[in-house]
């Protein structure tokens, strides 16, 4: 298999304090991947580290089998789209794709051209007199115009509103559709992963927590609710994730192959906002959590 983002121990270091560390995963090609985690997890550093604005403090990183920095050539294979969508508010739409053209060696001039007339962006606007959803557009534009093999995407639609997200993704699974090329996109709103990803990390405190084709995860958690219980009592190819407890009832998010057979659990399918929610819960081993597992004893 090939990977399009690998990481070996990878770290990044402030001054004292460690944005990330010791991370280690390996991102499949071919796949639009959701990369999502809690705030201090560690995936702006990541990615900033894959398109080589950061260099790492510990560890390695490649990025198509190759260093991210390594010259001009692997730059411009890669698209990256940051997580204000940053343009320059003094240039018109037309002077940001003069600047494109000017800096990537494989710019497509006519994609950039027709793309930005399907959007009905004026080329002579400023670009800081546009909405933030045609800023978006405009960043993304840029991005794939060079004919990237991979698009990065840091929460590009974070701060949209759902008519500007809908278009955006929109925009970026008619892109996928057509140039087949790998994404990895970072986002807070499971809602928008789920409409475009098919492969999903979860990264908590810079580890990965779970990875994964979308439907074999979604396929392979179920939810019991049941007569109260101890964990350990579950069947050893039952691993729990999450669970709580009221005096009379259990309830276990669990992850297994095999099929759950015991007659007493009433199983409910997961959703991904379920799942993701679980594993951000979850305590990293060696790490103190932000937060302590869901466990509500009543």
């Amino acid at each position: 298999m090939s990977f399009v983002v690998q990481a070996d121990r990878l770290g990044r270091k402030y001054g004292r304090r460690w944005a990330l560390r010791d991370c280690t995963l390996a991102i499949p090609e071919g796949k639009v991947v959701g990369l999502v985690g809690p705030n201090g997890a560690g995936k702006t550093t990541l990615l900033h580290l894959a398109v080589g604005l950061l260099a790492p403090t510990s560890g390695s990183v490649t990025v198509l089998g190759a260093s991210p920095a390594d010259g001009a050539a692997q730059l411009g294979r890669v698209g990256f789209v940051a997580q204000d969508t940053p343009v320059y508010p003094r240039l018109s739409v037309a002077q940001h794709l003069r600047m494109g053209e000017y800096l990537n060696p494989g710019w497509d001039r006519q994609l950039a051209r027709s793309r930005v007339e399907q959007l009905g962006l004026d080329l002579r606007q400023r670009a800081g007199t546009l909405s933030g959803g045609q800023r978006a557009q405009l960043a993304l534009t840029l991005a794939i115009a060079k004919r990237p093999s991979c698009l990065i995407l840091d929460e590009p639609v974070a701060s949209l509103d759902p008519l500007a997200r809908r278009e955006f993704l929109r925009s970026l699974m008619e892109i996928v559709a057509t140039d087949e090329i790998s994404v990895v996109l970072s986002s807070h709103l499971i809602a928008d992963l789920e409409r475009v990803c098919d492969y999903l990390v979860v990264l908590v405190a810079s580890r990965v927590q779970i990875a994964g084709e979308v439907s074999d995860l979604l396929s392979s958690h179920y939810r019991l609710c049941g007569p109260r219980r101890d964990a350990r009592g579950l069947p050893a190819s039952q691993r729990v994730i999450e669970e709580s407890h009221t005096d009379k009832q259990s309830t276990f998010l669990v992850r297994t192959s095999d099929p759950v057979l015991d007659p007493a659990w009433a199983i409910r399918p997961v959703t991904l906002d379920d799942l993701v929610i679980a594993y951000m819960s979850r305590e990293v081993p060696g790490e103190r959590p932000d937060r302590p597992r869901l466990k509500v004893m009543s």
